[in-house]
C-alpha cells in the first residue's frame, strides 16, 4: 500500500507491470505520490521495465521526481532472491537495460535472474538495496548460509558507496511483523554496522490502497 507517511520517498513500488503481483496503474501511482505530498518517487517492477518510458513521462508532467529502478532476482549458489536496483545516472540506465537484457536473453528453462557476476559487472551508476527479508542476502541469512556475509562485502565493493541495507516492517494477519522480517532483522542490523553500510526503510508495495489485497 501507498502509505501517507511524513518526508518519506517510496524507493520499492510495483505497478501492474510486475505482471501476476502488482496492481497499481502507473498513472495511479504518480497521482497517489502527488497527493501524499511526496516529491518523487521509485518504479521498481518485478525483473521488467516495461513502464519505465511512460511512467517517466508522467511523472514529470505532473511535477514528480521519477526514480527509474527495477527489482532484479539474482542467483547466488543455491539462492535465489531479489534486490533493488535505482538508476542514479545516464550510465546506471543503461546498466540496467543491460541486466533486463541478460534475464531475457538467457537460454533454457530457467526462471528470469541474473547472476552475481553480471549484477556486479554492471555496477556503474546503479543504486542497490539489498532486497529485505526476501532478498538475496535475507534468504541467504534464513538459510544459515556462511557465505551471506562474504556475499554482502562482495556487493559491497562492486557498489562502493551505492548499497543500502533494506528494512521492512510489514505485518502479517495476525498483526505482527512477519517472521522472516522478525528473523533477519538483528542480523542485518549487525551485518549493516559491520561491514560500515547504511540502512535504508521501504514499504514493498504492490497495491494503492489495503484492501485490493
Amino acid at each position: 500500500m501507498l502509505q501517507n507517511l511524513p518526508s518519506f520517498i517510496h524507493l520499492r513500488t510495483h505497478s501492474e507491470h510486475s505482471l501476476l503481483e502488482g496492481a497499481v496503474p502507473v498513472k495511479k501511482l504518480i497521482s497517489l505520490t502527488k497527493d501524499n505530498g511526496m516529491p518523487a518517487v521509485a518504479l521498481t517492477d518485478s525483473n521488467a521495465m516495461f513502464a519505465a518510458l511512460e511512467f517517466s513521462v508522467k511523472a514529470i508532467e505532473e511535477g514528480v521526481q521519477p526514480i527509474i529502478g527495477c527489482q532484479l532476482s539474482v542467483q547466488i549458489g543455491a539462492h535465489r532472491g531479489a534486490v533493488v536496483a535505482l538508476a542514479q545516472d545516464r550510465q546506471g540506465w543503461l546498466n540496467l537495460m543491460a541486466l533486463s537484457s541478460c534475464m531475457y536473453m538467457r537460454t533454457g528453462n530457467e526462471s528470469l535472474h541474473v547472476t552475481e557476476a553480471e549484477l556486479c559487472e554492471k555496477s556503474s551508476g546503479l543504486i542497490v538495496l539489498t532486497g529485505g527479508a526476501d532478498g538475496i542476502i535475507g534468504q541467504m541469512l534464513r538459510a544459515n548460509d556462511a557465505d551471506a556475509e562474504p556475499a554482502l562485502r562482495r556487493m559491497a565493493t562492486a557498489f562502493d558507496g551505492r548499497l543500502y541495507v533494506e528494512l521492512q516492517r510489514h505485518k502479517d494477519e495476525s498483526g505482527q511483523i512477519t517472521a522472516a522480517e522478525q528473523q533477519t532483522e538483528g542480523d542485518f542490523l549487525r551485518l549493516a554496522y559491520e561491514v560500515e553500510l547504511p540502512l535504508v526503510a521501504t514499504n514493498d508495495v504492490y497495491f494503492p490502497k489495503p484492501e485490493m489485497f
